[in-house]
């Protein structure tokens, strides 16, 4: 199996030493469960985290333990332990309020043998009693232990820099020849996004059974559209984090999320028979999250059809489920019958020749300065600039006086302006706002 695209960053140690809160500082929101009581993660969380410029995958595991005394034990090691197989990099997390543990040494030996590379923290070490403690982690044989309180963001800065200096080197540009558009087929289980496949590329490449979870990995297929390259990646169902059971299907879910993030569009496939529900639009977040175009294919319209289903109302459900990408094509397909597919494949390549648009930043700066006669920005904001850096996803660049000041509704009113001028259909628009000639940032999208 190939290793992801899109490096994975792995948190273990064990039980109780702080790994969520240490997942929740880095991800700036709280995702994973906190409380005193270890044992708190039973299962991966896993998370898109931005990291000096480069997209990763953040893990979130239950604690490692050497031995287990229950099945639920056992499966929270395993769990613990596929996220070690398949990360880039590996935090060690260990606890400098109570010092070196035997199970340290157990799991430390256990990194060694897997070969990967390990950044070791000590977490807790809030006081200067702590910080001399953190001395006795050197026996471990894993380097320099980096002293942090994840809880009071004391000591995080120089972890993420370790973390980055081990992640691999950025890929390169595809060769020619290879695939160029990316699409990802994703979704609830059972909504039909193998037969989808199979039905974008004309032929039975993927298993397609009723039982729902067939796919447990994402699978990659080299297509072409009208003379432009593609790779079909269909991935497995992915479930409410509730319903996720342990074992392989936490496997696929993680490979889902890893497809999202190496993709450029990715086509939602809801179910037309039941419309949007609560997880389709957690997943349309996924996909916001990690600023991919977005195309909703409605399957099994022709069952929705004979059922008395409309296509103008399935429209309009599907446009108040999903409110927060007013911007996404909305396609209603049948992946049985071939209807709606083409239809399908024409709005993913309208989206992805939006997300290499270029502006010409004549028609930046007129846009700016008609913006803000239009909608002047809040008392003491100063907005002095705005370029364009970066296509795939659209980035723009604000230079302004204090980014702090940029509140999220004007956020979304310029991206919203710049929506109305140049379009970007389907397609998240990724603001920074910038201090001229220093680091200071804050990163908007909309």
């Amino acid at each position: 199996m190939a290793p992801p695209s899109v490096p994975i960053v792995a948190i273990v140690g064990r039980p109780n030493v702080g790994k969520s809160t240490l997942f929740n500082r880095l991800l700036g929101r709280r995702v994973a469960i906190v409380a005193h009581e270890p044992g708190t993660t039973r299962d991966r969380v896993a998370m898109p985290w931005l990291v000096e410029g480069r997209r990763t995958i953040l893990v979130d595991t239950g604690g490692l333990l050497s031995k287990t005394g229950t099945s639920l034990e056992a499966l929270v090691r395993e769990q613990a332990l596929a996220a070690v197989r398949e990360a880039a990099v590996v935090v060690f997390l260990v606890d400098a309020s109570t010092g070196l543990h035997p199970e340290d040494k157990a799991i430390a030996d256990l990194l060694r043998r897997s070969g990967k590379p390990v950044v070791l923290a000590a977490n807790k070490a809030e006081g200067p009693g702590r910080a001399l403690q953190v001395g006795e982690f050197y026996a471990l044989g894993l380097g320099n232990p980096v002293p942090l309180s994840a809880l009071h963001n004391r000591g995080v800065g120089e972890l993420v820099e370790r973390i980055v200096a081990l992640l691999p080197p950025t890929p390169e540009a595809p060769p020619e020849g290879e695939p160029v558009c990316k699409l990802a087929i994703v979704g609830r289980p059972n909504v039909g996004k193998s037969s989808l496949l199979n039905a974008l590329v004309g032929e039975e490449r993927a298993i397609v059974t009723p039982e729902p979870g067939t796919t447990r990995d994402a699978l990659d297929t080299p297509a072409e559209y009208k003379g432009t390259r593609l790779l079909l990646i269909d991935t497995a169902g992915i479930r409410r984090r509730g319903r996720i059971e342990v074992g392989v299907e936490q496997f696929a879910v993680l490979r889902a999320l890893e497809a999202i993030e190496r993709c450029d569009v990715a086509l939602l496939v809801v179910d037309a028979t039941e419309m949007v529900t609560a997880q389709d639009a957690h997943i349309a977040g996924y996909v916001l999250d990690a600023y991919k175009g977005i195309v909703v294919a409605v399957n099994k319209w022709d069952l929705a059809r004979s059922q008395g289903a409309r296509e103008g109302q399935a429209l309009e459900a599907v446009r108040a489920g999903l409110h927060f990408v007013p911007y996404a094509p909305v396609v209603c397909v049948s992946a049985l019958t071939g209807e709606g597919v083409s239809s399908l494949l024409e709005a993913a390549m309208r989206v992805w020749r939006e997300r290499q648009r270029r502006v010409p930043q004549g028609a930046l700066t007129r846009l700016l300065a008609e913006a803000i006669a239009r909608h002047p920005p809040p008392s003491r904001l100063h907005i002095y600039g705005l370029r364009q850096e970066g296509i795939n996803p659209p980035t723009f660049v604000f230079t302004v006086n204090a980014p702090e000041l940029v509140h999220f509704s004007y956020q979304r009113y310029l991206a919203n302006t710049l929506r109305e001028a140049f379009g970007f259909e389907g397609t998240p628009v990724r603001l920074l706002f910038r201090v001229k000639g220093r680091k200071r940032e804050q990163v908007g999208t909309a």
